[in-house]
């Protein structure tokens, strides 16, 4: 797709991989929002990054609504939805709890399972449009502790291949990225970004994967990928 005055939206875009897709995008020409919890620091991503900013809780079917509306109003369309929004809880089986599930899966399941039926609607419509899920590696194998955010990936993977099994036909593109460790504020309660080691991935190198498979043809499609730091373990 040309990513030049392409309306893009994007959950989660106040720290991390969203604030910097949010930035390499607007670099390219595109038109993008970027949805947050927090509206201090969503405003300070939306003035780095160059999109423009809603408040907003994607655990909450009122804020989905009220967050296309304004997109929509500012945009006049939609040609991408880039499900971004996730958090971690990390307990051992026997001290996880079942409020900790629920946030989880609120934020890493239902949330984006909501944002993208509102979105494939606009999509069937005109026959075109993007979803891209921003899963882990921790989609393709549990880990210790893993128990729940491993669970709610491996279900953000599976929605996302279901919806390729029923929107390819309306020539819909529905892809999921897979980061391994990125330093970012990810399960930090401070909401502190981490600076990364040179070893280590960046929110950059997700950003840039991101704006390249969009930048494919419409006629093709990335099903699924993951990036993986080369040598972490150097010293």
């Amino acid at each position: 797709m040309e990513l030049q005055n392409s309306r893009i939206l994007i959950t989660g875009g106040s720290l991390g991989i969203g604030k910097e897709t949010a930035k390499c995008l607007v670099d390219a020409g595109a038109l993008v929002g970027i949805t947050g919890r927090n509206a201090e620091r969503l405003q300070i991503a939306a003035d780095y990054s160059g999109a423009f900013p809603i408040v907003a809780d994607i655990t909450k079917p009122e804020d989905i609504e009220r967050t296309y509306q304004e997109f929509l109003a500012h945009a006049d369309g939609l040609d991408v939805l880039i499900n971004n929004a996730g958090l971690g809880a990390f307990p051992t089986l026997l001290d996880a709890t079942l409020e900790q599930y629920e946030h989880i899966f609120r934020t890493n399941v239902f949330g984006p399972a909501l944002m993208a039926q509102k979105a494939a609607a606009i999509f069937i419509e005109q026959q075109k449009g993007a979803i891209i899920n921003i899963g882990s590696t921790a989609s393709l194998r549990g880990f210790e502790r893993g128990g729940i955010y491993a669970a709610s990936k491996f279900a953000l993977r599976a929605m996302t291949e279901s919806w390729q099994h029923e929107l390819r036909k309306h020539s819909i593109r529905v892809m999921q990225v897979n980061p391994s460790e990125v330093a970012t504020a990810f399960n930090s309660d401070e909401r502190i970004e981490r600076t990364a080691a040179d070893n280590k991935l960046r929110s950059q190198e997700i950003a840039y994967m991101i704006k390249s498979i969009l930048e494919l043809d419409d006629r093709a499609m990335i099903p699924e990928f993951s990036v993986w730091a080369t040598n972490p373990w150097k010293q």
